[in-house]
This record gives C-alpha cells, structure tokens and sequence, in this order.
C-alpha cells in the first residue's frame, strides 16, 4: 500500500532500502516538522565543535542530504573528515552520488554499534535512533559518549512520545492535522502507521535524556521542539 511520494510498504515491514531513496527527501520533508531548519540549526552548531582537523560521523545518513550542508558549510576547514554511516546499502548509494563532489565526505555501509569510530569532535543522529531496537539503543549511546573528545557534542534530532496518555493523544492529533495539511491522504496515513509498527520506537523526551545521562553526559539542552519532534545537543 502507499504511504505517499510513491513509497510502498506494508504491515509492520517498513523498510529504507528498495526504490524509497528516490523520492525520500520529498517525503521526509512534509513528515517531519521543520526537517530543512533543524538542518540549518546543526550546520551553525557545528560551528563550535568542529575544527580544521575533526572526525565528523552521522549515524544514518540517508541520501546524505546534511552531512552535505555540513561540508558546504565549513568550506574552511579542508581537512575535516565527514564520515556518514548507514546500513541501507540503496540510501549509501544515493549519499556517494549525492556527496561526489565533495571529497572530504566518506559514505560507509556500516552499522554504528559496530563500526570502530576514530575519536570525534561531533556526532550526530538525525531522526535516527528511533529506528534502533531498544535493547541496542543504549549500547550506541554509550559508545557515542566514549567515542567523542573532550568537549565533543553529540547532536540527536528525534520524534519523542508525550510524557503522559494525555499529552501523546494530543500531540498525535496535532501531527495527524500536519500530515493532512502537507497533502497526505488519510489512507497513506493509516498505512504509514501500519508499516511502522514495532520498526519505529520513539521515547519521550526524558527517556532520551535518560539514555544519555546514563551514557556520561552531563550537559544537556533542547535546541529545537515542534510538538512530538525535539532536537538536543550533548556536550561531553
């Protein structure tokens, strides 16, 4: 069935690989709120962290849409390293295409939690970890902690549940009426929702603080939140 932008998936068998990085960015563009401004956000907080000679790693880069921005943003700094990491071998062949010109980005078809990560400056996950089964999430968190330097941040852009049956009802309304405003039809909805079942795990915002507290960080701040999606920013 489709769930828009020519996207086809079925019960609880979500997948990012197949024909879904040709059309991805348009459709991840009317499903995540201010998905183009948190963007931007990142690449002026990679201002602070990033150094002329950085290790920089996104867990899940996709079509390598940001990390792109990050490069062109710091044209600066040559000799930072960019790494994107993805498990889809299709979206790690649209990030090289997309990235081709840039040759200080390096797209890996690895999976982070088992990917040996060189020390780094920033790292970041955008809309990312609720994709990972649960029982591994803290693990990666973990890791990301030991793997940054001193310093280092640690960039997590994620879609949150409300802290309460209340407050989910509301903001599940309130994104089901933003879904219907950017052009979705009920029915794509509906098998949106179906084909992500037991796929896409988000945690409330103090789960995700919770995951990072335990991994080591102290430091800790929202920097961007529209209704269920918050973005925040882990300085070691």
């Amino acid at each position: 069935m489709g769930v828009g932008q020519n996207i086809s998936a079925s019960n609880a068998d979500w997948t990012f690989g197949e024909d879904v990085p040709d059309t991805f960015v348009e459709h991840i563009k009317v499903s995540v709120p201010l998905y183009e401004t948190g963007h931007d956000l990142i690449c002026q907080l990679s201002d602070f962290f990033v150094k002329p000679d950085s290790v920089v790693y996104e867990i899940g880069t996709s079509t390598g849409e940001l990390i792109k921005k990050l490069a062109d943003h710091s044209p600066n700094k040559p000799n930072v390293k960019w790494v994107g990491l993805d498990v889809e071998q299709a979206m790690v062949d649209a990030a090289k295409k997309h990235c081709a010109d840039v040759p200080s980005i390096e797209i890996l078809n690895e999976d982070a939690r088992l990917f040996d990560m060189d020390k780094a400056d920033l790292i970041i996950s955008y809309y990312t970890m609720q994709f990972i089964s649960p029982r591994h999430r803290q693990e990666l968190f973990d890791k990301i902690y030991e793997r940054l330097n001193w310093g280092g941040a640690f960039i997590l852009f994620e879609k949150v549940r409300g802290p309460d049956a209340r407050f989910q009802d509301i903001v599940s309304q309130l994104y089901n009426d933003f879904k219907l405003r950017n052009g979705f039809t009920p029915e794509e909805m509906m098998e949106k929702t179906r084909s992500l079942k037991g796929i896409l795990e988000p945690f409330s915002t103090q789960g995700n603080l919770d995951l990072m507290n335990r991994a080591g960080f102290e430091d800790v701040m929202s920097v961007q939140k529209y209704i269920c999606f918050e973005g925040f920013m882990a300085i070691k």
